[in-house]
């Protein structure tokens, strides 16, 4: 099968219809619907519904995509073999995680700290749980790292690090002063928490549902970054992985607030594909790295599943 009926197929499915794709591959619009017709008459059934407004996946096409982007990532991946060119590792970080741990972790990987056969070209994808997870099941990612939220994880995976979790406001916060908060007053506060998915969600989810009962969630539509400037300005708690906040905390933007009950580390999980070809190596050395930067390393004990 042509891998260029493939790709008209997966640029129609990515910007939703053929001009579209047409437009992002540089082809004429005749040129897709044309390459479109051939996969059909190539695998003997509609894969697409045409309308005025775009087009839509038949049942059979929605069971091709996975496979469609399979497809061209092993080509792909060939095409580099047989260039000689560095092996390519499609990464997906949580934004709490890129904010700085992931960052000093792909540095040392570059600059050849699990030795130079293991540096890959990396492509870093930045978002929240639910954009990370529909990237990783439709074969967009070869690797996701996020802060486990207690889900079980399919396929190879592991524990690669741990972080402290901390509640955070901003310092002129009537709660900061506190030598030790209990959890009762939290209640007359607002909690901030941000799109559904995203880590400090999740976080609320995890550790402080129960410690919170009866809180006011604020959700905040937007970005960590966005979330962390509006707890800055007093207008809210949160409740947030210290990898998030060290920055903040060390500018003084944002304080810890002392709780009277400890809260308990959250992990830091790798889930990746199998059968990688050349992009295992590299991957299995930036997981070994991400072991030697643990943030919180006396956390607890790991171990690998594959």
């Amino acid at each position: 099968m042509d891998s260029r009926y493939l790709r008209a197929f997966v640029a129609v499915v990515d910007h939703g219809g053929i001009s579209a794709a047409a437009k992002e591959l540089g082809y004429a619009q005749s040129s897709v619907s044309a390459q479109l017709k051939r996969l059909e008459a190539d695998l003997g059934v509609a894969v697409l519904v045409r309308a005025g407004t775009g087009a839509t996946l038949t049942e059979a096409g929605q069971r091709l995509v996975p496979y469609a982007r399979e497809a061209l990532e092993l080509e792909e991946r060939m095409r580099r073999a047989a260039r000689g060119d560095r092996p390519r590792l499609r990464i997906g970080a949580q934004e709490s995680l890129a904010h700085a741990w992931m960052a000093d972790v792909l540095a040392a990987l570059e600059h050849g700290a699990a030795g130079p056969c293991a540096r890959p070209d990396v492509e870093l994808t930045v978002g929240n749980r639910r954009h990370l997870e529909r990237a990783f099941a439709a074969g967009e990612l070869d690797l996701v790292l996020q802060y486990d939220n207690g889900a079980r994880a399919l396929g190879p995976h592991a524990v690669v690090g741990h972080d402290r979790t901390v509640l955070v406001a901003a310092p002129s916060h009537p709660l900061a002063p506190l030598a030790s908060v209990p959890a009762e007053r939290l209640l007359a506060y607002d909690f901030l928490v941000a799109e559904p998915g995203c880590t400090s969600e999740m976080m609320v989810d995890r550790f402080g549902r129960d410690l919170l009962a009866g809180a006011h969630l604020a959700t905040i539509t937007g970005s960590l970054s966005a979330l962390l400037r509006l707890a800055g300005h007093g207008h809210g708690v949160s409740l947030l992985p210290e990898l998030a906040v060290a920055r903040e905390l060390e500018r003084g933007e944002l304080v810890e607030l002392r709780l009277a009950e400890p809260l308990r580390p959250v992990s830091i999980v790798a889930q990746w594909r199998p059968r990688l070809g050349r992009a295992e190596r590299p991957l299995h050395a930036l997981l070994d790295l991400a072991r030697r930067a643990d943030p919180l390393p006396e956390a607890m004990p790991r171990a690998e599943v594959s």
